[in-house]
């Protein structure tokens, strides 16, 4: 999902070096997928109201800001460094929609099922399904949706985000363990137990323990 870090580092030397476009091309580059990430946090409610685009933008506007202080010190790879930041303002909206009017945001409808339908989920349900389930039609497709989604849901926050990291944004073990300020096999057994709880949500558990 992130764009590759080779180009990436291109673009900060070039920034470094005083390349004016390198900037725009920088941020550019990682729009969609800051959006994508953005997308898939908003409460369903709340996106009624707030775009992630405007998320997006506003966290490119910040970092823009801060890219100077980020270059001298650069303590997360760039990407880490703006979804860290988007993070911060997906929370920000949160808290002034949903805490300061949360009875008429609530009383809203809805939208229809939002965040997860695409090939990861789908992928990611399918490996925990039983043998054999292959969600080619569409209308298995819609249903495998619904109740990936609805199960995610059910998880609680640091289950719900650390699989959203590693499969959704695609992120490796490693970055999840930077950008969440774990040892790596940490981040590795959140992630496990991670996928156990959501598979016996999925009504999939075999009757694995957690550690």
């Amino acid at each position: 999902m992130w764009p590759d870090t080779g180009k990436t580092s291109e673009l900060l030397v070039a920034v470094k070096q005083g390349d004016p476009d390198a900037v725009d091309r920088l941020f550019e580059r990682h729009r969609e997928s800051l959006r994508r990430m953005v997308h898939l946090r908003l409460d369903r409610a709340i996106s009624q109201r707030v775009d992630a685009s405007d998320i997006v933008q506003e966290t490119l506007l910040e970092a823009s800001q801060r890219l100077e202080g980020y270059l001298e010190n650069p303590v997360l790879p760039f990407h880490l460094w703006l979804r860290h930041i988007a993070r911060d303002h997906v929370i920000d909206a949160h808290r002034k929609h949903r805490l300061a009017q949360a009875r008429s945001v609530d009383r809203e409808e809805p939208r229809s099922q939002r965040a997860f339908r695409d090939r990861s989920s789908v992928e990611l349900l399918t490996q925990l399904e039983a043998e054999g389930l292959t969600p080619g039609a569409a209308a298995i497709r819609h249903e495998l949706e619904i109740r990936f989604q609805a199960a995610l849901e059910k998880l609680d926050s640091e289950d719900r985000e650390v699989i959203l990291m590693r499969h959704f944004e695609q992120l490796s073990n490693q970055d999840v363990a930077k950008a969440l300020g774990l040892t790596e096999p940490a981040a590795g057994m959140r992630y496990l137990r991670a996928i156990r709880r959501l598979r016996a949500l999925l009504g999939t558990d075999r009757g694995d323990k957690e550690p």
